[in-house]
């Protein structure tokens, strides 16, 4: 869920980049019909770069709160954090010997 969501964010990034820059190729353009299409695309943009901000603050205090809740854990548990890391070092280590 955390990868979709990054990738989100930067699918979101992409277009944002890609529609100012098509902003930048028709600033020279004229005409009622590309005009009014440069100020919806403005008005977008501005509502994409607000949604961006917001979706990253909501993805940053997902993440603080996943990393708060692993810091308790290991506190409360530090054996099996402790045995967890050793599982998942061992495993790795199999891994990267075969390759």
């Amino acid at each position: 869920m955390e990868v979709t969501r990054e990738k989100l964010v930067s699918d979101l990034k992409l277009l944002l980049s890609d529609a100012e820059e098509l902003l930048r190729a028709t600033a020279n353009e004229a005409g009622e019909k590309v005009t009014t299409a440069r100020q919806r695309l403005e008005q977008s943009l501005q509502e994409g770069r607000k949604t961006l901000a917001e979706t990253q603050d909501l993805v940053l205090d997902q993440a603080k709160g996943a990393a708060k809740a692993a810091d308790v854990y290991v506190r409360e548990n530090p054996w099996n954090a402790v045995g967890i890391a050793a599982g998942i070092g061992l495993v790795l280590g199999l891994l990267l010997r075969r390759s």
